[in-house]
């Protein structure tokens, strides 16, 4: 939206003016971070009277540490990190908001070359497993974030009990591809382009995309402590309308490739342009997946976007599943997730960019034939009941 339209859009643009002008807002070296990158390269905040500071972070935990501080004023961020640190999961507790999904889809699981031909050999994970004849490690991101969550999942649709038969550890995004080269890792979860990466090396195969556990998943998000919310509403507002601008900008023909080599320069990612662009096109090579192989998605109209509340309970029933809460955070599941959502924030702001609004949440069939929508979340306790394979 040009600035005359922004003008003309709202009539009260001197009292539209954002509270704080300038945002520093952290991010991991992934390429779902293309929309903050896209932002920034672009200058889009400027439009709505923001100027964007990134700040690339090592890990998710001290994306998680400088939110808690005050150091960033708002980042891309794994969903499961927000509601891990709204409901104080291994760590501090703060009341925490999620502005608007950046990305949906996108991620893998890549094993090392020997587990991927006994799965190939075999066509049973257990079996392939059982081969290592020992404890196999895997490696995800942060506890209660996504990575974790869908490599729980897919464990245990294939029923495999991912908290007694694996070893389950804590890498940073940037480090899986070093580790798998040091030894002593069979697989892990993460987003692009590491996957990519691992694979042209040499060091791994990507055996599943995170489309074949959940369709249509919500990945990462745009996140803030909830009293930025309440301090500066018009700049929160402001931040995603200029992020809404860069998720459209991503579903142009043709821009994504740009992205990819902008997404290449040391400063944001710093992997190979060719590696970063193909997964972000959606270009697996022969993997084959159930659910087409899906490809990360940003915008999609506006469906992208939208934070729903539902999503944030599908978290909290995980976390109920292996043991990470108590019944009574599944009890106040949807007081917690409307709470963290910041549903009327962000309808102002995709109404104020004509992004249509689609308050209702997808019906999605995940791995293990479970369905998931707004219904479903409207019991979480007899879903998480459900579960063969849970903690007891």
């Amino acid at each position: 939206m040009s600035t005359s339209s922004w003008l003309a859009s709202d009539a009260q643009w001197p009292d539209g003016v954002p509270e704080k002008r300038h945002l520093r807002v952290g991010f991991i070296a992934l390429s779902d971070a293309a929309p903050l990158i896209v932002a920034k390269r672009l200058e889009l905040g400027h439009e709505h009277g923001l100027t964007l500071e990134l700040s690339r972070e090592s890990s998710w935990a001290a994306v998680r540490d400088k939110l808690l501080t005050g150091e960033l004023d708002a980042a891309h961020s794994l969903y499961g990190l927000v509601y891990g640190v709204q409901l104080g999961i291994g760590g501090p507790r703060e009341d925490m908001a999620v502005l608007m999904v950046l990305n949906r889809n996108g991620q893998a699981v890549t094993v090392t070359p020997s587990l991927a031909e006994a799965m190939a050999r075999t066509g049973d994970l257990r079996a392939a497993l059982a081969s290592l004849g020992r404890k196999p490690v895997f490696a995800q991101t942060f506890p209660t974030g996504t990575h974790a969550m869908f490599l729980n999942y897919w464990f245990a649709a294939q029923g495999i009990d991912p908290l007694t038969e694996i070893s389950s550890i804590v890498i940073p995004p940037a480090h899986m591809v070093a580790a798998m080269e040091e030894g002593g890792l069979d697989g892990f979860c993460c987003g692009e382009p590491w996957h990519a990466v691992a694979q042209a090396r040499g060091l791994g195969r990507t055996v599943v995309v995170s489309s074949d556990i959940w369709p249509n998943h919500p990945e990462k998000v745009l996140a803030c402590r909830r009293d930025f919310v309440s301090r500066y509403p018009k700049t929160a507002q402001a931040l995603v309308r200029t992020l809404l601008s860069a998720c459209r900008w991503l579903d142009m023909p043709g821009h994504r490739a740009e992205a990819a080599g902008w997404l290449a320069e040391p400063a944001w990612v710093g992997a190979p342009r060719d590696l970063i662009a193909a997964r972000l096109l959606g270009d697996f090579g022969r993997l084959q997946g159930r659910h087409a192989l899906l490809p990360v998605s940003f915008f999609d109209e506006g469906v992208v976007n939208y934070p729903h509340p539902s999503d944030g309970m599908w978290f909290i029933a995980q976390y109920r599943r292996w043991g990470m809460v108590g019944d009574a955070a599944v009890a106040g599941a949807a007081q917690t997730a409307a709470a963290v959502s910041q549903t009327a924030l962000f309808e102002a702001a995709a109404r104020a960019e004509a992004v249509p609004v689609e308050a209702t949440p997808a019906h999605e069939v995940l791995c293990d034939g479970k369905a998931w929508d707004a219904a479903v979340a409207g019991d979480l306790r007899a879903y998480v009941d459900g579960f063969d394979i849970r903690a007891r």
